[in-house]
């Protein structure tokens, strides 16, 4: 993974330093509220129902087990031992002293870790694949191109203060785990017939208030250009895109008000007239810098064959195991490997709901001595708040397996149902309608049968507490929006979304339910799905596919009656 230089290093304490004296300033009474309100913005700090909020950036979603441990000190000695994972693979702290905040700016220094830009009008957190380089289908590994991004647009003067937030996603395979078709600028990697590595470039993609998916306006832009052209891209969002109106500031609006055609030749003219083959334009030891940072690790070669053998063995002993296998690991290019994803959402732990992405300081240390031991001491955050080993031998997952069972981070739920994206909602977020940990512990009870969840198979199920869509609710199977009817929390339910290859958004079933509807509701869309979808020997009708074949009449008949 990238590592600091002297330079970045210098840049992060200076900026420390900085906000340490803005916040007493702040503090005594010498700084206004509306002129420290976008200096805490760029440093992550938002103010949130009950207590600020810390989002810490993780770039591109990857994290060290030292960074790990750090992060878990930190929750230990500033707030309230856990941590939130987010779509954009970032951490929040939910409770930090704002008197504080520099202190635990500062501990994330010398970790090489910040909270730059992960808020306000500016170029967030670019995120990618969580097997971004391991995966057997890739065209070429993201990362290093994601740490061009990054490097260019950190502290870039002139995306300082944008319309408004600006989020870019990179792939490097035909699947989509990035849900780049929602994101103002998705990057996915391609080649041309002549063997050379580009991008197909997608903009004006969204959630929110406004769902909308990107549109491709270039089907292959040559690597070397990749700066070069998002700069344009971001040249005429900020020359067109709207100020007067926070709701239409996103170039979503832009996009869609003047068309992809039209909006590609605006940047196609900005580009030819500024940037093109000019000093942003990426050299082969440009890449080769970049790449340097993201070399393959040292992987043992042992006996294949024997190795699938003994882990056979072991998933026929034990049902549970086989379970997590088979629901939990990935497939890995290197012979002998799989990636782990680590679940984040362990449901009810004795009882009590534990919010889908968070992880306690005791997880933490944990899973940072156990990416030590078993993937070399590296963990990835993925879209869906979980975490991931990259690089798993299969002769030790089952004591990997054993271990995270212990720490309640092996429910063999990944890509179920009860594998859902949840935002904090009412119970912290400032901006929330409605609650969404209690709508989610309801789920949880209702559909606790892992065999069940199985026979439904993959299913996924997205809840946002406001029109934000902080947890991309248009997106899912099945999406549920949290609103306010005169002071009580009702849920409104979509079908159909989709954040991957064929990203699409999903369509409203009809009026709002109540709380205490939600997951009896959930079952009633889930017995027509049962009932209609379509079976051979060998597959069953996924339920992504049966809304797309049907509609929603079926779904909408049976909860409405």
């Amino acid at each position: 993974m990238y590592q600091y230089n002297y330079a970045d290093q210098t840049l992060v304490e200076e900026r420390v330093a900085q906000f340490r004296d803005q916040t007493e300033r702040f503090l005594a009474g010498e700084l206004p509220e509306d002129q420290f309100l976008p200096l805490r913005l760029q440093n992550g700090l938002y103010i949130q129902r009950y207590a600020p909020m810390l989002r810490i950036a993780i770039p591109y979603g990857l994290l060290a087990s030292y960074q790990l441990r750090k992060l878990a000190e930190i929750t230990r000695k500033y707030d309230r031992g856990y941590g939130h994972f987010t779509t954009r693979t970032n951490i929040q702290l939910n409770w930090p002293k704002l008197e504080e905040v520099p202190d635990i700016l500062a501990e994330l220094a010398s970790v090489q870790m910040h909270a730059i830009q992960t808020s306000g009008n500016c170029i967030r957190n670019t995120t990618t694949d969580p097997y971004a380089g391991i995966h057997q289908e890739e065209i070429a590994d993201p990362r290093p191109y994601c740490e061009i991004i990054r490097q260019w647009s950190t502290f870039h003067p002139e995306f300082a203060f944008l319309p408004r937030k600006f989020k870019i996603a990179v792939i490097g395979t035909a699947n989509d785990r990035a849900a780049t078709q929602v994101h103002d600028v998705g990057l996915h990697l391609k080649t041309n017939e002549a063997g050379e590595i580009g991008f197909e470039v997608l903009v004006g993609g969204g959630l929110g208030r406004t769902p909308v998916i990107g549109k491709v306006i270039n089907e292959f832009l040559p690597r070397q250009h990749l700066l070069s052209y998002l700069d344009a891209i971001l040249r005429v969002y900020n020359l067109h895109g709207r100020r007067d109106n926070k709701f239409k500031a996103r170039i979503k609006i832009l996009v869609e008000s003047m068309g992809g055609p039209a909006f590609a030749k605006l940047v196609d003219a900005e580009w030819e007239a500024h940037t093109r083959d000019g000093a942003l334009t990426l050299t082969d030891e440009n890449f080769a810098t970049a790449s340097s940072f993201f070399s393959e690790p040292d992987y043992v070669a042992f006996d294949a064959l024997q190795a699938q053998s003994d882990l056979q063995q072991q998933l026929n002993a034990d049902k549970d195991f086989a379970n997590w296998y088979n629901q939990n690991t990935v497939a890995h290019k290197v012979s002998g490997y799989r990636a782990v994803v680590i679940s984040l959402k362990a449901g009810l732990v004795d009882g009590s709901y534990v919010p889908s992405g968070d992880v306690n300081e005791q997880q933490m240390d944990a899973l940072a001595d156990l990416s030590d031991k078993y993937s070399f001491g590296e963990l990835r955050g993925t879209y869906q708040q979980n975490l991931v080993f990259a690089d798993v031998q299969t002769d030790h997952l089952y004591e990997l397996w054993q271990q995270l069972t212990e720490l309640n981070l092996a429910r063999a739920n990944i890509n179920t149902l009860t594998d859902m994206i949840v935002c904090p909602g009412w119970d912290y977020c400032s901006l929330a309608n409605a609650t969404t940990y209690n709508i989610a512990e309801q789920i949880e009870k209702q559909f606790d049968d892992l065999d069940y969840l199985y026979d439904l198979g993959e299913i996924r199920l997205n809840m946002s507490g406001c029109m934000n869509a902080c947890a991309h609710h248009h997106t899912g199977d099945i999406g549920i929006l949290g609103v306010d009817k005169k002071g009580e929390h009702w849920y409104q339910i979509s079908l159909g979304g989709n954040s991957s290859s064929d990203a699409k958004i999903g369509k409203i079933l009809g009026k709002a339910v109540p709380a205490d509807d939600v997951a009896t509701t959930l079952q009633k869309i889930l017995d027509v799905y049962l009932e209609l979808r379509a079976s051979n020997d060998n597959d069953v009708e996924l339920f992504t596919d049966l809304v797309d074949r049907v509609g929603i009449a079926p779904f909408k008949e049976k909860v409405y009656g």
